[in-house]
């Protein structure tokens, strides 16, 4: 089991739906963070993106020299940026940090966000373009010269200069629940992320898109995203996830509930729908409690309970096939250091290692910015 944690560019603090107990999430704070979780062995950490964070390409990259070990899982949005000038982006990263970028690859979300930044394409098109994207960025990440004349990406003669070291793309994630986003992430991707919905319906999911998979010849790993309030004992862990929302008020449940039924996302939908169908006790299923996502976009389920209790849930998904775990607790610093202490040494938890040493070599400077300079004569 390969864990990761979850960096709080959008703001952290002790409670949601307050100031209250919030930290200052700063440079400072972020660094404090990822050598937290670089030290404590996971293997890497999601980066967020969305007009609600700090932009996750320039506060991963300050942190490259802050880590030794730590993978960066950062986002590209297909419908959002040209793939080539996203494929530079993340060759160089990738080079720079001897191997640590992880790609995730997003596509859905907030249509109301997405046309701030002039994305106007509808739910199914995204996936479409995203396809399409990932066609020209594999073979970019090969040195491979690429023209490309599709329905929504148009490249001739694109190329990267610096690929990375091993000529291949980074690892690429995508979080998807659509027939759509199934059939990317079959096509394309390496892990698939899922949200933690009940094992049932997790299951249904990772069996669909194991399929897909299968239809092209590919094997497809899975990860999954998920909340952790975990104590000594389970009276305490229930109590801190009471605490954790007693300042949100039933005004500021229907006010983010109706922000969160604009988006299109098929995943943000299955979250909300289970806030709504579980309103008494939001317990979904066995230490499963959807109390976040009252107010919270995205991953809105945590695992709730004791040492014992919250590792058998999560060995419970592993049996499911799921090997990456995406984990998050609030305040996000000090809930890192909890959860490796209480949780990992009652799992088979793979610790991150130091990356393979890269070697450079001098080249000098390309001759008008094309050629690559020729080599001194004996």
């Amino acid at each position: 089991m390969e864990m990761f944690w979850y960096l709080p560019t959008m703001g952290d603090g002790r409670y949601l739906g307050t100031s209250h107990g919030a930290k200052i999430t700063d440079l400072h704070y972020f660094r404090q963070v990822a050598q937290a979780v670089d030290r404590l062995g996971y293997t890497g950490m999601l980066v967020p993106t969305g007009h609600a964070c700090e932009d996750g390409w320039v506060v991963a990259s300050s942190l490259i020299t802050a880590t030794e070990r730590l993978k960066f899982l950062v986002a590209v949005r297909p419908g959002g940026i040209s793939v080539s000038i996203a494929a530079r982006m993340a060759a160089s990263f990738d080079r720079l940090s001897s191997g640590r970028l992880l790609i995730n690859v997003v596509t859905g979300g907030d249509p109301v966000e997405m046309k701030g930044d002039g994305i106007f394409l509808s739910h199914h098109e995204r996936y479409e373009a995203t396809d399409e994207f990932l066609q020209v960025w594999h073979k970019l990440m090969t040195g491979e010269r690429v023209t490309f004349h599709g329905t929504f990406i148009q490249v001739e003669d694109a190329r990267l200069q610096y690929v990375p070291f091993d000529r291949q793309s980074p690892p690429l994630f995508i979080g998807a629940s659509s027939d759509a986003g199934h059939e990317v992430a079959a096509k394309h991707i390496d892990t698939y992320l899922t949200w933690a919905e009940t094992p049932a319906m997790v299951a249904e999911k990772i069996a669909d898109v194991r399929e897909r998979a299968q239809r092209y010849g590919r094997s497809i790993k899975i990860g999954l995203r998920v909340q952790i309030i975990v104590r000594e004992t389970a009276e305490e862990a229930w109590e801190a996830a009471h605490k954790l929302i007693q300042y949100v008020t039933e005004e500021d449940v229907q006010e983010a509930q109706a922000l969160l039924n604009r988006f299109d996302s098929v995943g943000q939908r299955r979250m909300s729908q289970l806030v709504r169908e579980h309103r008494d006790t939001l317990e979904i299923s066995p230490n499963l409690w959807a109390g976040i996502g009252q107010v919270r976009g995205g991953v809105g389920t945590a695992l709730v309970g004791s040492p014992d209790e919250v590792a058998q849930r999560l060995l419970e998904y592993a049996a499911l096939g799921i090997d990456t775990f995406i984990l998050s607790g609030y305040p996000h610093l000090e809930e890192a250091y909890r959860i490796a202490e209480l949780l990992f040494p009652r799992l088979p938890v793979t610790y991150s290692r130091p990356p393979e040493e890269q070697h450079w070599t001098a080249m000098g400077e390309l001759l008008a910015e094309n050629r690559k300079p020729k080599p001194k004569e004996a």
